[in-house]
């Protein structure tokens, strides 16, 4: 089976959706499919990779995101139709929706993969009202539900709304490379609390700076923290549009912002130094970044609102989004016994091989379903 990815809101410093291609294009070959994946460039370029044949296309840049978007439908149209596909697999359900449609006249299976939560943007990120924007947000999913053979959602979270307009998701969680993002200190070792003179308690933020995210939490608990009189520092890892705004509101708290790390070895390293990791984003569909600094043995606190709280389970503790409560957090796992050895067992709930075999029963039962009536 040849198995065509596409994907938009890819950048050389994204997270989650990058690495969820790569892992899932590796292992489609390792069980005998053909992987070819189409993302923003610079390009045209193609190259040979570990997770299949990777063509980078021109794209527009969109100021203040960090993105490029691939927009040229008669570009993607004639390359899609080079490649050949028996199944799409498609990342992005607003600027690609019409791949589904494209897809189906050509007889081939279709899958949407839902990395965003339609009714948090539209109502977080938008100027309209709550119920406007949920109507607004049920229009745009059904929509991807007519246009695709299968939708996909990482989380229960994520498949919820789909559900509330009576459409099927199929929610296949996310994996993590436990053999990568390993622990680097004893799992059943904790810190004394309150800790001694001169322990300084080590946190880390790991995730894009951008505002879906709400990094800025993170720098109000560790201010939150100083103001209680803990002796903390935090090491943000990541990049995004709001990393020059965050620096500046950082100012004169104990918080280093980290350069991007490509080496996934070295941030496991690095992150697994930390005595707790904080996750704010209220929106997240999965967690990949918390998921992974788990998988090294940092118990983390993240938001009661969207995914995170699926995903970190006994591995940390669920507080609302408030530097307060945030900071309680941070004293809870703290004094937890075990917390590291709880992280990494809830991580290790997480694998991309289990992940992967889903995908696949995903793309034979479209490929099943749908006609092959090539026009």
């Amino acid at each position: 089976m040849h198995i065509l990815r596409v994907a938009n809101f890819v950048s050389p410093t994204s997270g989650g959706i990058k690495t969820a291609l790569r892992a899932w294009g590796e292992h489609y070959r390792s069980h005998g499919h053909r992987a070819s994946l189409i993302i923003p460039g610079p390009g045209p370029e193609i190259t040979e990779e570990s997770q299949g044949t990777v063509y980078r296309v021109p794209a527009t840049p969109i100021p203040g995101t960090g993105y490029s978007l691939m927009f040229d439908r008669s570009r993607l149209s004639r390359l899609m139709d080079a490649i050949t596909p028996d199944v799409i697999e498609v990342s992005d359900r607003a600027t690609t929706r019409w791949m589904g449609r494209w897809a189906r006249r050509r007889g081939i299976g279709s899958v949407m993969i839902s990395h965003e939560n339609m009714t948090g943007i539209m109502v977080r990120r938008t100027p309209v009202p709550d119920r406007p924007a949920t109507w607004a947000a049920d229009l745009v999913n059904r929509r991807s539900a007519h246009d695709y053979d299968a939708i996909v959602t990482p989380s229960r979270f994520s498949a919820e709304e789909f559900e509330r307009i009576g459409v099927h998701a199929h929610v296949v969680p996310l994996g993590v490379e436990l053999d990568v993002f390993r622990p680097h200190r004893d799992p059943n070792s904790a810190v004394q609390w309150p800790p001694p003179p001169g322990r300084t308690v080590q946190l880390v933020h790991c995730g894009r700076l951008s505002p879906e995210k709400r990094p800025a939490l993170s720098i109000e608990t560790v201010r939150e923290l100083v103001r209680r009189g803990h002796d903390v520092q935090m090491t943000v890892f990541g990049d995004g549009p709001m990393r020059g705004q965050l620096m500046e509101r950082a100012q004169n708290l104990p918080i280093l912002f980290h350069a991007y790390i490509t080496s996934r070895s070295e941030l496991a390293a690095r992150m697994g130094s930390a005595d707790v990791a904080v996750a704010p984003g209220p929106l997240e569909t999965f967690g990949l970044a918390a998921l992974e600094v788990m998988a090294c043995g940092v118990p983390t606190v993240c938001t009661d609102e969207g995914a995170l709280q699926e995903v970190v389970g006994t591995g940390g503790c669920v507080a609302p989004s408030t530097p307060a409560a945030f900071a309680d957090g941070v004293e809870t796992l703290l004094r937890r016994p075990g917390a590291r050895r709880l992280a990494r067992e809830q991580a290790e709930r997480f694998n991309w091989e289990a992940s992967s075999q889903r995908m696949l029963a995903i793309h034979e039962d479209v490929r099943r379903r749908v006609p092959a009536s090539r026009p």
